[in-house]
């Protein structure tokens, strides 16, 4: 169905498509006429399936399709009624951030990483706080190896496994893949927005800065050795004088600071006088 006949239905006439996304929220909060609601919508369905698309693509136990649009299309409702335009933020930036949230709130419900994978890692962790009440100390691999009664080729593809999981759940929340194909984007409806994307990108920068320069000096090493200087896990443990399971300890710790630092800021719960100047 085209756009004009989806107009239709709702009862408005093609002019409306002259009036830019600004000014038919100016007046859908001036006259509260839901028809103009749903003729923003229909200018962000687009956007929300794309978003949709590129989740489902990169993340394949993620949700179905539909199920992210409608997520997509719920958010875009409460938004338009909670968006403020007096507050001077452009629209397209305001639901940027909204629809990220929803991929946030859909990435804890479906609890995408695998139940497997989820449950391994628990095994591990069971047993190393076992390993170190029994030896009062954190235990070493092989010693995590023999308990579990598991190869240690199988115990580190656990170990590679799970610090995978941990840094794509965090790359899901921060958009901050380096690789087009691989990115969770939220594109423009107005190529006039450009410039706002861009201050919005570098504050998303800053507030994972910000997330970083909180933590533990330990976990900030932890995190520079592996993901900036690309060293495993073993070698990171080798360079701290640490077993590989406490390494691994520190580094899922301060991935979850990090996840819980990023939602805050998606949801609008670290407010901007609170945000460190850059």
């Amino acid at each position: 169905m085209s756009t004009a006949a989806e107009l239709s239905d709702l009862g408005l006439g093609e002019d409306i498509q002259s009036l830019s996304t600004q000014e038919l929220l100016e007046r859908y909060k001036k006259d509260g006429d839901e028809a103009l609601k749903w003729a923003i919508v229909l200018r962000y369905e687009g956007l929300i399936k794309s978003v949709a698309l590129q989740v489902r693509g990169v993340y394949s136990g993620f949700a179905q399709v539909d199920d992210i649009v409608n997520e997509g299309i719920l958010t875009l409702l409460k938004a338009i009624d909670r968006f403020d335009p007096d507050k001077g933020v452009k629209f397209d930036t305001y639901i940027s951030k909204r629809i990220r949230g929803m991929v946030v709130d859909l990435a804890r419900k479906q609890d995408w990483i695998p139940r497997n994978l989820r449950q391994r890692a628990k095994e591990i962790d069971n047993t190393v706080v076992e390993l170190s009440t029994d030896l009062g100390r954190y235990p070493t691999d092989d010693e995590v190896i023999e308990r579990m009664g598991v190869s240690r080729e199988r115990y580190q593809k656990d170990m590679a496994s799970i610090a995978l999981s941990d840094l794509l759940s965090l790359d899901m929340l921060m958009d901050v893949r380096e690789s087009d194909d691989c990115r969770i984007e939220v594109p423009s409806s107005d190529m006039s927005t450009q410039p706002e994307a861009t201050l919005e990108r570098q504050e998303l920068q800053k507030t994972l800065a910000d997330g970083i320069a909180s933590l533990q000096k330990n976990e900030q090493i932890v995190l520079s050795l592996y993901y900036e200087k690309n060293l495993h896990m073993k070698e990171i443990a080798q360079v701290m004088n640490l077993s590989g399971p406490r390494i691994s300890q520190i580094h899922a710790r301060a991935i979850q600071k990090l996840k819980n630092h990023m939602e805050q800021y998606y949801r609008g719960d670290i407010p901007p006088a609170n945000r460190k100047k850059g």
